[in-house]
């Protein structure tokens, strides 16, 4: 069963279009009890809080249960407002936090000699493959994973069975399938298909989930000016879903620059971006575009914590981004078993830095967090203030743009939305 749309306007799906598509989607299936698994308000432009909404009252019409578990991952659950604003007039009651820690039940596990393959020898440990309990409920008759296909840096390109062994899963998987990442190299893997994440969810998805009754309900987006735009929807049970959305994402989410990037100036909408956990995007998709001695200006509004979860924030606190080699340096020692307790958070510490390649400046409210804190775990710290009063995101445009004294910067008003790469060295 695969089901594949693309928009013929540069606008993207319309409503109707897309809601056509997601209707006929369920003909001919006899549904009582249905589990969708969208992902949170941080991926709001993926266009799956609509696509939630459609099912939700299609379904519910035909009498059907419907419960909603938002695929967290390790950030905070999301809040009556969030789910207004992303999933429109579904009851928040319907909606159930995913706790990584506890709410999980152990499958089985990707075995060491496979990894120590796809990994060429750089890890060696094998791989709990934990999920959410509701995602093995033998009641559920269908199960309706939604989310973007998009450049990421952990696995290559996120969504698929991403959704599941990350957004639902649980912390041995989280962990490692990060750190696995940061070793092998994002720089490596951003972009692409087939990378050893990928491979490990993969195994996965082949060995304890196939025959769960899952169907991958998959977008590819942009959002200029804020206003998302669907140019594809890929629906089916297999994996040709995914590489069809990889395709069109490759197409659509990657922009090359003819030269490295000396300033690049990146804005995070409030909204989405409270902690550096997230807005660290503004770094992982923008390294591979910007020079060695570059720099990148973080425009970060919301920014009032490091980590979506307290313990994660405050190893971020404890031992901040200092590198790749310092972090891993840090891991190995006995006394910082807090540390290797939580790879996912050793993990984001490194893909968080530039190695000293380019400066990495946090502008953001003073109210909200200190200069002290930002430059405590290594950022330089600006006032949002007085850098938008001359980098207002609201007038400059997305990529480059001069400015008055004829300094040139390239601008991002979403990094979440892309991956940009400097031509002349992919």
């Amino acid at each position: 069963m695969e089901k594949f749309y693309y928009a013929e306007s540069p606008a993207g799906m319309s409503a109707e279009e897309t809601k056509e598509a997601l209707l006929a989607s369920l003909e001919g299936r006899t549904l009582n009890k249905v589990l969708i698994i969208p992902p949170d308000f941080t991926r709001f432009h993926s266009n799956a809080g609509y696509i939630t909404n459609v099912y939700y009252h299609a379904l519910t019409e035909r009498g059907c249960q419907v419960d909603i578990l938002p695929a967290l991952g390790t950030h905070v659950p999301v809040t009556a407002e969030e789910v207004t604003a992303m999933f429109g007039d579904i009851p928040f009651e319907k909606f159930i936090p995913h706790n990584w820690r506890e709410d999980v039940m152990k499958l089985g596990e990707v075995p060491a000699d496979f990894i120590t393959e796809i990994t060429e020898g750089l890890w060696k440990d094998p791989v709990d493959v934990e999920i959410n309990r509701m995602v093995m409920d033998p009641s559920y008759d269908l199960i309706l994973s939604i989310g973007q296909v998009v450049p990421h840096e952990v696995i290559g390109m996120a969504n698929q069975a991403k959704n599941l062994f990350v957004g639902v899963g649980g912390s041995d998987m989280i962990n490692k399938s990060h750190m696995i990442g940061a070793v092998y190299g994002m720089e490596r893997m951003m972009g692409k298909d087939h990378t050893p994440v990928r491979r490990i969810f993969d195994y996965g998805m082949e060995h304890y989930l196939n025959e769960r009754p899952i169907v991958f309900v998959l977008t590819v987006c942009t959002a200029p000016g804020g206003v998302i735009h669907q140019h594809g929807l890929f629906i089916g049970d297999t994996r040709k879903a995914l590489e069809a959305a990889i395709e069109l994402a490759q197409e659509k989410n990657i922009d090359f620059v003819e030269t490295g990037i000396r300033k690049c100036v990146v804005y995070l909408d409030p909204s989405e971006f409270k902690s550096t956990w997230l807005g660290n995007k503004s770094v992982y998709r923008t390294r591979m575009a910007i020079a060695d001695g570059g720099e990148l200006l973080v425009l970060a509004p919301g920014i009032e914590r490091f980590g979506e979860d307290l313990q994660v924030d405050k190893l971020i606190r404890k031992y901040g981004y200092k590198g790749r080699l310092n972090t891993l340096e840090q891991f190995e020692k006995p006394e910082n078993q807090d540390l290797r307790d939580n790879m996912g958070a050793a993990a984001h510490l490194i893909h968080g830095s530039s190695d000293d390649r380019f400066t990495i400046t946090y502008a953001v409210k003073p109210e909200n967090i200190t200069r002290e804190e930002i430059e405590g775990v290594g950022f330089g710290y600006a006032d949002y203030d007085e850098m938008t009063a001359r980098y207002n995101p609201q007038t400059l445009e997305y990529g480059y743009n001069t400015m008055p004294d004829g300094e040139e910067i390239y601008f991002i008003p979403n990094p979440a939305l892309g991956l940009w790469i400097n031509k002349e060295k992919f």
